[in-house]
């Protein structure tokens, strides 16, 4: 069996999904990426992101209530899953560990 990777982008909605927790939705994740990376994004590859977490088991989903403001339709909220914790916190260490690795860079003058 294969290891599962996560690409940069999976790993950046999964992490706003694990920021946001039950305001974990497509549009609040786009605005959150905007806002904290100041990155645009577009709504859909956010959603075929969420789906495609949710299907390798990093996230889990469920209908909200419906909204005056979203003229009744519900919101389909997305959250982090065991599963997904645990990736986000590997990826983390092998980021950290490859941080350890780069010699100290001495600033140069001009």
């Amino acid at each position: 069996m294969s290891k599962e990777y996560l690409g940069e982008f999976e790993e950046l909605v999964l992490t706003m999904a694990g920021i946001l927790q039950e305001e974990a939705y497509g549009n609040a994740i786009v605005t959150e990426i905007k806002e904290r990376v100041g990155r645009e994004v577009n709504l859909s590859a956010v959603h075929v992101t969420l789906y495609r977490l949710e299907d390798k088991g990093f996230v889990k989903s469920r209908m909200g209530g419906a909204t005056n403001e979203r003229g009744g339709r519900r919101k389909r909220i997305f959250t982090v899953t065991n599963a997904g914790l645990a990736m986000l916190r590997t990826m983390k260490e092998a980021r950290m560990d490859l941080w350890k690795l780069i010699p100290q860079l001495k600033i140069v003058g001009i």
